[in-house]
């Protein structure tokens, strides 16, 4: 007697899965019968509704994607430019940069409890603020946050984020805020040299040209305004908030590696203490030696302060917590849409004139900015589609000579006259 047994092959999940038949025991020269091959077409087509709605699940879920990803570009771009328009419109009435930074970092402090109440509507697995607090302390060492760990893990990057903000601040006081989303981007580049250099990362001789694109646009961004002193010290402070939130995240990388949400949330959280333990003296410093000094509470603005520590506080969700829901590439790219917006509001709201040189600046700074979003194996995928087309082509050649040569020799037939014609 005969005995077989079926076993379905596993192959990629867009794909129909093919039943294949192992024999067991009997003769080499077994036929199957009637209801074995109507078993196999039957599966067969229950494998192929399995695997088309799964291509149709896959085709849904990045759709989904992708669509999340288009929302999550607007807020960081919109985002983005608003807090830089509103700093700007700030400065107007309340001419106090640091100060501004120290009250935006303060409300870093709600970044853990709304990843809480996002953890209470979503996990399955519900656990009290005490418990996920613990949890997410790990982070900081086997012993959780303590005194040592606070000063050491926490203090450092408190520093590099109020110099990136204040450093920030202070150049839309002295520049356009269309040069200054410009030359932030460079930071980018900063942050590839930095890991060259300090994490050994692989080098990419395309991120180099970037790295140099961005030097160049720096460069003329300078040289489009005259070299002005203003100018000058404007770029300056933009190059160097750049150069710190490039270290930021460098020394986050070196120092303490990735971090999952809640640990990201509550590492934020901790910048917000840090920054009211340690840096409320300084805002209160500067008051009284009149370096950033206000006549009286009532004249300042608090309705755009309040606004661009909103758009900042939303900005920084965005871009740590917007890979939960799309792709890190697509939240970059917020980033490089700013610098049209704020063009566009500075074309409206002041006297900047878009001549050649800063023109030219701001396109080579974005395209250094945009090959900075190559992932690593681009060149492979490059080598990888150019070998297809190749091969495509060289196919389509020789079936295309094989058709034109058989139509000429069944033309060629045809004209051709026949024996047996002779034969009569």
């Amino acid at each position: 007697m005969k005995k077989h047994s079926a076993r379905v092959a596993p192959l990629s999940a867009c794909n129909s899965p093919v039943l294949t038949l192992t024999k067991v025991e009997g003769d080499e020269h077994s036929r199957d019968s009637p209801a074995t091959t109507e078993a196999q077409s039957h599966a067969g087509m229950e494998a192929g509704g399995r695997g088309s709605r799964c291509c149709w699940t896959c085709s849904v879920t990045q759709l989904k994607k992708f669509f999340w990803g288009v929302v999550v570009v607007l807020g960081v771009c919109s985002s983005w430019s608003g807090s830089t328009q509103l700093a700007k419109l700030t400065f107007e009435k309340f001419d106090a940069p640091f100060t501004l930074t120290w009250f935006a970092t303060n409300w870093n402090f709600l970044f853990f409890p709304l990843y809480y109440t996002g953890h209470v509507f979503k996990s399955a697995e519900k656990q009290s603020p005490q418990q996920r607090y613990r949890e997410c302390c790990r982070f900081f060492g086997d012993n959780g946050l303590t005194l040592k760990a606070f000063f050491t893990k926490a203090a450092p990057f408190g520093v590099l984020w109020t110099l990136t903000n204040y450093l920030y601040l202070h150049a839309i006081k002295k520049i356009n805020t269309t040069d200054v989303s410009v030359l932030f981007c460079c930071n980018k580049a900063f942050v590839f040299l930095l890991s060259w250099i300090v994490l050994r990362d692989r080098f990419m001789g395309v991120r180099i040209v970037a790295a140099i694109l961005a030097i160049a646009g720096i460069v003329m961004m300078t040289y489009a305004d005259g070299f002005h002193s203003h100018s000058v010290i404007g770029i300056a402070l933009v190059v160097g908030s750049a150069s710190m939130s490039a270290l930021y995240k460098v020394l986050f990388k070196l120092l303490l590696g990735s971090a999952k949400f809640g640990e990201a949330a509550l590492f934020l959280s901790v910048l917000a203490v840090f920054n009211v333990l340690f840096v409320t003296c300084i805002p209160v410093i500067l008051y009284f030696t009149k370096v950033e000094y206000w006549s009286s509470f009532d004249a300042i603005p608090w309705g755009s302060i309040c606004g661009f520590s909103v758009l900042l506080l939303t900005f920084n969700i965005l871009l740590n917590f917007g890979i939960a829901i799309t792709y890190p590439t697509l939240i970059s790219l917020g980033i490089v849409l700013s610098v049209p917006v704020n063009a566009v509001v500075d074309h409206y709201r002041s006297d900047i004139v878009f001549n050649s040189v800063r023109v030219i600046a701001i396109v080579i700074i974005g395209l250094g900015f945009l090959l900075l979003l190559l992932p690593e194996e681009w060149d492979e995928w490059l080598i990888k589609l150019l070998t297809r087309l190749k091969v495509r082509k060289k196919e389509e050649v020789p079936e295309g000579n094989g058709d034109i040569v058989s139509g000429l020799q069944n033309k060629s037939r045809r004209t051709r006259p026949s024996m047996s014609s002779f034969t009569h």
